[in-house]
């Protein structure tokens, strides 16, 4: 196993999110919907979707065989969930929500909306976190850091537009705060002291780049969040 899923391996999320902004971002879905949890992880967001689609489905979508096989195993027993290995951008549905946390910078907003406007249903909307610079600021750490893990990482404003050049309408936007970081790093850290002191230094490393980006969020996360958008074609 690789020093990254040592440390990742049966933590319940792979980025920040919370409840609240699911919460949000599902408000008023009819109680039978379709939803695909495009980007699933280790299905951390599941069980919440279902509460909004108590009659529906949840698809769970995600390249990483072990996160896959994770939500298989947690949800066996409930027929209102199947998980996939598959990529989110071959989507084919219809659903009448594709939810997904954090993961649409992997192929950008435009490529993203562009692969899920096929796959909703009519009628259908789409909600997914991405992170922005919040203003003009860019502390130099911080946009070290981010210039290494997501060259591409833009302000509010250029990710409306994105939206809005692809084709589809902004019903919500807002961000996701400290306590949706806060919800992936503080048992992020837990994970990291349980593991290290190391000797292995391929481990060792990986240790330490985690825990240089949750000290550039604790010094400079001001500067940049995770947004969350809604949106329509």
């Amino acid at each position: 196993m690789s020093a990254f899923f040592r440390i990742h391996s049966g933590l319940d999320r792979e980025g920040p999110g919370d409840r609240a902004s699911l919460d949000r971002a599902l408000a008023g879905i009819a109680p039978d919907a379709r939803i695909c949890d495009a980007g699933c992880g280790p299905g951390a967001d599941v069980e919440a979707l279902l509460t909004h689609v108590p009659q529906g489905h949840v698809h769970a979508v995600d390249l990483h065989p072990p996160f896959v096989e994770a939500v298989r195993t947690r949800f066996a027993r409930d027929p209102r969930v199947t998980a996939e290995g598959a990529d989110f951008t071959a989507l084919t549905g219809p659903y009448d929500v594709i939810w997904s946390a954090g993961a649409v910078y992997s192929t950008g907003i435009p490529a993203t909306l562009a692969a899920w406007r096929k796959a909703l249903a009519p009628g259908g909307c789409a909600a997914f976190s991405h992170l922005c610079w919040t203003g003009a600021a860019r502390p130099p750490p911080a946009a070290a850091f981010w210039a290494e893990e997501f060259a591409a990482m833009g302000d509010i404003a250029q990710a409306e537009a994105e939206i809005a050049a692809a084709g589809w309408r902004l019903l919500d936007r807002w961000p996701l705060g400290p306590a949706g970081w806060e919800a992936y790093y503080a048992p992020l850290e837990a994970r990291l002291d349980a593991l290290g002191p190391t000797a292995d230094p391929e481990l060792a490393q990986a240790i330490a780049a985690h825990r240089a980006e949750i000290a550039t969020w604790r010094a400079h996360g001001h500067s940049y969040d995770y947004f969350l958008f809604r949106v329509a074609p």
